[in-house]
Formats: structure tokens, sequence, C-alpha cells
């Protein structure tokens, strides 16, 4: 998203997330501080009547949606089904609000999960959908591959400008650092830290 109007709002999803934090530390740092935030204890992202009503008081011209439930292959294993109810209703509500208001321009972000378990290296666009997902988190992998289908198909019936970015591993500030949830780069980094404070 290059070229925002500096006054124009500026609606971030997951805000508080490891992503939603940085690209808000970098949007501030851009200047662009007209920015629509919200925890999820002042707006459920599965509920579409508080999505809906959430977009009709903030009125963003440019979504950045990145919030989402998210964890590594124990909870991805234990809970697929709430991974996959969540993700998918936070994808639905988001993008018919943003639809139905007039949003400009949405960003949605996936997860390179969505890709072939035994996908080829480097992972190329093409190779999307050619194979069987990995099974610990397939679940999970068939919300986002459920949010990338709605960016096209808001973009195909109504001519919105939804787009996708499918990023690789990611960890950072604001990770989730649990010892049962976390990804395994975050979960590494806690033992190293747990080491260290130990001696």
């Amino acid at each position: 998203m290059t070229s925002l109007d500096s006054t124009a709002p500026i609606l971030v999803t997951g805000h508080r997330g490891l992503v939603g934090s940085a690209i808000v530390r970098s949007l501030q740092a851009a200047g662009l501080n007209n920015l629509v935030l919200a925890t999820r204890t002042e707006v459920d992202l599965r509920d579409q009547k508080q999505v809906s009503d959430w977009f009709d008081r903030t009125r963003p011209r440019y979504v950045l949606h990145v919030a989402g439930k998210v964890g590594g292959i124990l909870a991805n294993s234990t809970y697929p089904a709430d991974f996959l109810y969540d993700n998918i209703l936070m994808h639905a509500t988001v993008m018919k609000a943003a639809h139905e208001s007039g949003v400009e321009k949405l960003l949605y972000l996936g997860s390179s999960c969505i890709y072939p378990r035994e996908c080829p290296q480097p992972i190329k666009e093409e190779y999307l959908l050619t194979g069987p997902l990995e099974r610990t988190n397939d679940a999970y992998a068939v919300a986002k591959i459920s949010g990338l289908v709605a960016c096209q198909s808001y973009r195909r019936q109504h001519g919105c400008n939804f787009i996708s970015a499918m990023p690789t591993n990611l960890y950072g500030p604001n990770d989730n650092f649990s010892p049962t949830g976390s990804h395994v780069l975050p979960a590494l980094i806690r033992r190293f830290h747990e080491a260290r404070e130990r001696g």
C-alpha cells in the first residue's frame, strides 16, 4: 500500500499481535496516524453486527486485515475446529463490512501454510492447491485459503480492490511465546531466554 492519503482512516485488525503491531509502528513512523484500532473486547471480529457497526462509525478508506487465531503444531492439532471457525468468521465479517462500507483497498494477510506439505522450494504462487496440506494445521490452512478466495471473490463479483499477501515464517515483538501454543522460532527463543536466565 504505497501512496496512502495521510488523512485517510486506516483500519488495522489484530493491531496488538506480531504483524499488526509492526504494521502500526511502520505506519506511525511514516506519519500515518489516522489509525482505526480496536481490541477484541471492543470489537469481536467474529460478530458481523459489531464489525459492520465499527466500519460504519469509523469509515476506513484502507484496511489491513492481519488479525487471526494463530498457534503452533500442538494448538492446531488440539483445536482444529476453533482455528477453522474463528478465522473463517473473521475473514467473512471484515470483508463483508469492507465491501459494504466502500473501502478503497484491503490487504489480507494469509499464511505460507496454504501451500502443499511437499511443496517444491522455493515456493511459487502457482503451487497453491497442487497437493495435500500439512495434516497438523490443515484446518487453519483451509481457513486461510478461504480468506484468499474471499478476496478473489469480492474482486470478481463486486470489483473490490482486495488483495492477499502470504508471508513466510514470522517472529518478533508481540509474538506468542507460549510453551504450548507458539510456533517453532518463538518457542526456541523462549527456551534460550529461560536457559540464560537460569544461568
